[in-house]
């Protein structure tokens, strides 16, 4: 594969299934694994277009497992959705071991805004206008958790041009 593939992979693809799986958890608190499972396979194929090196893949697996790990913990104790943690494992993937840090500091910079922003919205009435969406209604409700999903994905968006040289792929 070209360095072309892995660009389109790069630019369009990974930041396709982040998007997606925010309005996803936005609007149906779930995230699918088709979509984790997509995020996992975009990264084989950003493997093989991008000529990797053996080092760097096992870096990068070991990003991935031990943020499974770590999400999965938190989801026996009821802090995460299923949902979410498999996608920060499969984001970890694509940010290697030497990002994961970062990755983690800005999405929980941006989950904290978004938990206090849902919190603070949720002790108002809603408008009128906005009472003929179900998933505003499902998601102003005090039962329903937070779409942390929203920031995993933004999180992942803001760090992954940093960690992966975009400036190898550019087209010159």
């Amino acid at each position: 594969m070209s360095s072309a593939a892995a660009y389109l992979v790069l630019c369009v693809g990974f930041p396709f299934l982040m998007a997606y799986a925010a309005a996803s958890d936005l609007l149906t608190m779930r995230i699918s694994n088709r979509v984790t499972g997509l995020v996992v396979a975009g990264f084989a194929v950003n493997v093989i277009a991008s000529g990797m090196t053996w080092s760097d893949l096992l870096l990068h697996l070991a990003a991935g497992a031990l943020t499974l790990v770590a999400t999965f913990a938190m989801f026996a104790r009821g802090w995460m959705g299923g949902g979410d943690a498999k996608l920060a494992a499969g984001t970890a993937l694509w940010l290697g071991i030497d990002h994961v840090l970062e990755y983690v500091v800005v999405a929980s910079i941006l989950g904290g805004v978004l938990t206090l922003a849902i919190l603070y919205a949720r002790a108002y009435p809603l408008p009128k206008p906005v009472l003929r969406f179900p998933f505003v209604l499902h998601l102003h409700d005090v039962n329903t958790g937070i779409p942390y999903g929203i920031a995993l994905a933004s999180a992942a968006l803001i760090v992954l041009p940093g960690s992966v040289g975009l400036e190898r792929l550019a087209f010159v």
